[in-house]
């Protein structure tokens, strides 16, 4: 099957383009959001490849993967055709929120594919005939050896998005656990800052960090997240969205209590033995529900359906 996908969310592309398909990833000058092309800092493979733009009208596309509203338009200009397809809803609804209409509850000729059930739950979906399809990670290995007695937090634009991110609770946590913070501009954080690592890289570095720490207060479900349970960190985490499905108790401890998850960061931080325990459980937990194989044929089923 040949797919068009746009290159939107990294960490849910790297899982996706792992199937037993051909991917085509539209290219614009300049790269912009529009035409990004493939990941530069993960290792995609060979059949995710780039297509420019204007030169889809030539490309033999089965469906389409949607991830924004005006893809669906630019599908139809650029292809010169209508193709089949399916639109994956990635946030959580914004504003007010128990009110909030999906972009497409109107429509009843496409599926939308939510990633979390949280997610399903809360937007509005009108007539449009929806799929929950779990987020899948490919598995980085067993890396954790939390020789560092610090957290670790994965945030992109933690500026930005600081009431979303859980940004401002940060100095709370730093009174009781050095934090370490990945991701994309996250320079100029008053705390040890690493900023656009390879995907390879972030891994093992967060790997050395005791726990990990989850401070979103409104996110579908981060993928980073995921994987740090699949590293084998043990996890903490406000219990929001869909965070309380994702982390069981044994991997580690969810709450709306700031203090709380502060003792918690502190109590990891200072016992290695229960960190890695804990860490162990949060793997085993993430490998069975969001293992890449279990992605992927949820995904070949519903295409295969469209």
């Amino acid at each position: 099957m040949r797919i068009l996908i746009w290159h939107v969310h990294g960490s849910w592309a790297n899982a996706f383009v792992r199937g037993g398909h051909e991917y085509v990833l539209p290219v614009v000058p300049g790269r912009g959001p529009d035409g990004r092309g493939r990941a530069d800092t993960f290792d995609w493979p060979a059949r995710a490849r780039e297509v420019p733009w204007d030169r889809l009208r030539h490309e033999s596309v089965d469906v389409a993967v949607y991830q924004r509203p005006h893809e669906i338009d630019l599908a139809r200009e650029w292809l010169g055709r209508d193709v089949p397809g399916v639109y994956v809803e990635h946030n959580t609804p914004v504003g007010d929120v128990p009110r909030t209409r999906h972009p497409l509850a109107g429509r009843s000729d496409l599926r939308l594919v939510h990633v979390t059930h949280f997610n399903e739950l809360y937007w509005d979906n009108g007539r449009a005939p929806t799929r929950v399809i779990e987020h899948g990670v490919p598995d980085p290995g067993h890396l954790y050896t939390g020789e560092l007695p610090r957290a670790g937090v994965v945030v992109n634009e933690p500026v930005r998005r600081t009431r979303v991110a859980g940004t401002d609770l940060l100095p709370r946590f730093a009174e009781r656990v050095p934090l370490d913070v990945f991701g994309m501009k996250v320079r100029g954080l008053p705390y040890g800052t690493h900023e656009d690592l390879p995907q390879h890289v972030m891994h093992a570095e967060l790997a050395r960090r005791r726990v990990y720490l989850h401070p979103y207060r409104w996110t579908s479900l981060g993928l980073a997240l995921i994987e740090a349970m699949m590293l084998g960190l043990p996890v903490v985490a406000l219990a929001a969205t869909e965070a309380i499905e994702a982390v069981p108790p044994e991997a580690g401890v969810l709450s709306t209590k700031v203090h709380v998850l502060a003792d918690a960061l502190d109590a990891y931080a200072n016992d290695p033995e229960r960190a890695a325990q804990s860490g162990k459980a949060a793997r085993a937990s993430a490998l069975a529900r969001y293992g890449l194989s279990r992605f992927l044929s949820d995904w070949d089923r519903l295409l295969g359906e469209v």
